[in-house]
């Protein structure tokens, strides 16, 4: 089993497949490596495709201080990752949870990143709903705690934007609740109370976002309603980035609409390898109806 080691002595597990220009994908909280299996199977064909398990996820080492958990921490590892495995450049690929790695990754260490997809970013980011984010993580944290990862999986797990899975692919989402079933409770609530509720809103990023130099795709459900306006401030902040709605859809697109995902981020690689996604063009950025801080 593929162990590497983070600078601050964690190990996690990886996978890879395929060959040519690396392709890294983080996951989302309530997934891990195994939800990427549709994309490494396609992307594979093509790419050195690379999926790893967050510290926290088994068979990734699970801290047990909650300090060790922290949105630096978790985009750290994807340089951690990189590293490890001798790679300079890689496009990178996030969900939700892996999707906040992969920015903050991207502003961070630019030279690192050949592209950057956020998918399903953004939750809980908007002024509106940080502070009661924040909160929610801290409560979920202290579920997980009390009451372990069946339960959580059997109540989180159906939120109003995974029922869309549910509706479009059941044994994909009974699989997916078998795998968050089954996750460790200390990583996970570590998780949660570390990561997820001390990250900071990308309201407060957006100079930051502005200096992102690298080609970004941003991809979301349309019926993710949490993340819809976040989406949009990345899409005015960030220089080259693209912005794609997956109709009738949730939080786990990639799963609900493995075709569709893999086709419209296949279609960014190959722009971006063949230098066909450079910054917006000027002409085309009027002011926007709505401000980066969610004001006119």
């Amino acid at each position: 089993m593929p162990t590497l080691t983070t600078d601050d002595g964690v190990r996690l597990h990886y996978e890879e497949a395929g060959s040519g220009m690396p392709l890294v994908f983080a996951h989302e909280f309530a997934g891990d490596l195994r939800s990427w299996e549709p994309q490494l199977r396609h992307f594979s064909r093509l790419y050195r495709c690379i999926a790893y398990n967050a510290r926290g996820y088994p068979p990734s080492d699970v801290p047990d201080d909650v300090g060790r958990y922290s949105q630096e921490r978790a985009r750290d590892d994807i340089r951690a990752v990189l590293d490890a495995l001798g790679i300079g450049t890689a496009h990178v690929v996030g969900l939700s949870m892996g999707a906040f790695a992969t920015l903050h990754f991207g502003m961070k260490y630019p030279e690192r990143a050949r592209s950057l997809t956020i998918a399903g970013g953004g939750y809980g980011a908007h002024p509106a709903l940080y502070a009661g984010f924040q909160a929610d993580a801290q409560a979920n944290a202290q579920t997980i705690r009390e009451k372990g990862m069946a339960h959580f999986a059997a109540t989180y797990g159906h939120g109003p934007t995974r029922v869309q899975l549910a509706d479009k692919d059941p044994r994909g989402f009974a699989e997916y609740l078998r795998m968050l079933a089954g996750h460790s409770a200390l990583g996970s609530a570590n998780t949660m109370a570390g990561y997820q509720g001390r990250r900071p809103s990308l309201y407060a990023l957006t100079e930051e976002m502005k200096r992102i130099g690298a080609p970004t795709l941003i991809l979301a459900g349309d019926e993710e309603e949490p993340c819809l306006e976040a989406c949009l401030l990345m899409k005015r902040c960030i220089p080259a980035a693209g912005l794609a709605l997956v109709p009738r859809s949730g939080h786990a697109i990639n799963l609900e609409e493995p075709e569709l995902f893999n086709r419209l981020l296949g279609d960014f690689l190959h722009r971006v390898e063949a230098g066909g996604w450079g910054p917006r063009d000027a002409r085309a950025a009027p002011a926007s109806v709505w401000g980066p801080n969610g004001r006119p």
